[in-house]
């Protein structure tokens, strides 16, 4: 198999799996933090948004077991064209809806429709979110076992990219117009299919393919249960879903909140994602290491949990005269303390498995981590409009205690492999 792949270009290989990569990160970063100024036309509603901002993981989360299994069929190179041609009309869709004028369209009793195609739109680009599944099975297909962490570098690196790229392009172009940013997603993601389809060679062999699996095995709830039911496991992963269940609800209204709030621009909030890429990369990139040498992944964890409280207590006690300063502190403290929070506490289930479930399960934390960004982000969306606009920040602290209580167990931090 490696004999097979190792004889292809791997220049174009290498290129066409980090464009995708980045293209994968690029179309949430540089719309996500626009959202509430993308829809103002059409809603200013917190529960709209937030289940807006959740279709996409819903969406990826429901067909991510099946995408794999396709590329495992049918090679890489089919299944990423198509993955990559649906996001492009995914965005395309959402680009045009969100620059059409349709009050010159449409009678009243159509207002509904730019809402519906939007959500249409983000249910395309989720379902077709395969990209960076089959991009990795690429770089493993291209790498040996003795390279393929150094291979897998370019995962850090364009993801890392994405979020400082992403957010800064955002920044940048809506200073002309707001519509902007989502025609450059747009443009990047054509681009990404023009590489995929005329330099990208297949890495998969026939010889090596397998047959699809049974329905069950494609079910994602199903996946999730080889979580939940390993007692050695449930309380860790009851945690890492309910942190990213808080961590993502809450940042899916923050720029709704910053807009409502204190009036904010585009561009200014945009920032606010330049900050927490910029730590988020400084964090994962050079500083993880050394901190999990000297302090280990349990403790680590705990830490970043009380960074990501503090921040969240710190955004409602901003008001109109000590918002910037206020915000950009907590966003920071925020990103470096999901940036201590999301290895560390991957790192702890890890170490409790063993080799042959492995890549099942984590895979099956991802699965995990897109449930909980939908639920976390339909939840905190209705608490904004219901509960007060406040609500979630407090909402999302007191979900990280029960975080904090689900992990405190020390028997978490050993390090053998008890499964």
């Amino acid at each position: 198999m490696h004999s097979f792949s190792l004889k292809k270009p791997k220049v174009p290989t290498l290129l066409c799996a980090f464009i995708t990569l980045l293209n994968d990160r690029l179309g949430e970063t540089i719309v996500f933090p626009l959202l509430p100024f993308l829809l103002e036309r059409f809603t200013s509603s917190g529960s709209t948004i937030g289940l807006l901002a959740g279709t996409y993981a819903i969406s990826q989360f429901t067909v991510a077991p099946l995408i794999g299994a396709l590329s495992d069929r049918f090679g890489r190179k089919p299944i990423i064209i198509i993955c990559v041609f649906g996001s492009v009309i995914g965005l395309s869709l959402f680009a045009i809806t969100v620059s059409l004028n349709w009050e010159n369209i449409l009678p009243v009793s159509a207002a509904s429709l730019p809402l519906i195609f939007l959500f249409i739109a983000r249910i395309i680009d989720g379902i077709s979110g395969g990209t960076a599944t089959t991009a990795t099975a690429i770089l493993a297909d291209i790498s040996t076992p003795e390279n393929r962490a150094k291979t897998f570098g370019l995962i850090g690196v364009a993801f890392g990219l994405g979020f400082l790229l992403g957010p800064g392009l955002g920044t940048t172009l809506a200073k002309y117009s707001v519509t902007l940013p989502v025609w450059a997603a747009t443009a990047f993601a054509m681009l990404n299919l023009t590489l995929v389809t005329w330099l990208l060679p297949e890495t998969h062999p026939v010889n090596a393919r397998n047959q699809l699996p049974r329905k069950r095995e494609l079910n994602p709830i199903t996946q999730l249960s080889l979580i939940f039911t390993n007692p050695s496991l449930r309380r860790l992963c009851l945690g890492f879903f309910l942190f990213f269940m808080a961590f993502n609800g809450f940042t899916a209204i923050l720029v709704l909140y910053l807009k409502q709030a204190f009036n904010w621009s585009p561009e200014l909030a945009s920032l606010t994602f330049v900050v927490v890429g910029l730590v988020a990369m400084v964090v994962q990139g050079g500083l993880i290491g050394p901190l999990v040498n000297r302090f280990g992944e349990w403790r680590l964890t705990m830490i970043g949990i009380g960074f990501v409280i503090i921040g969240c207590l710190l955004l409602p006690i901003a008001n109109q005269g000590n918002a910037i300063p206020i915000v950009f502190t907590a966003v920071a403290i925020l990103a470096l303390g999901t940036g201590l929070v999301t290895p560390c506490l991957r790192a702890l289930v890890s170490k409790r498995l063993n080799a042959t479930n492995q890549g099942a399960i984590l895979g099956s934390l991802q699965g995990l981590q897109s449930l909980g960004t939908f639920i976390g982000a339909a939840i905190a969306g209705i608490s904004y409009d219901f509960l007060g606009v406040k609500s979630p920040f407090l909402g999302t602290s007191i979900v990280l205690i029960i975080v904090i209580i689900l992990i405190s167990n020390k028997r978490h931090i050993k390090s053998q492999r008890s499964i």
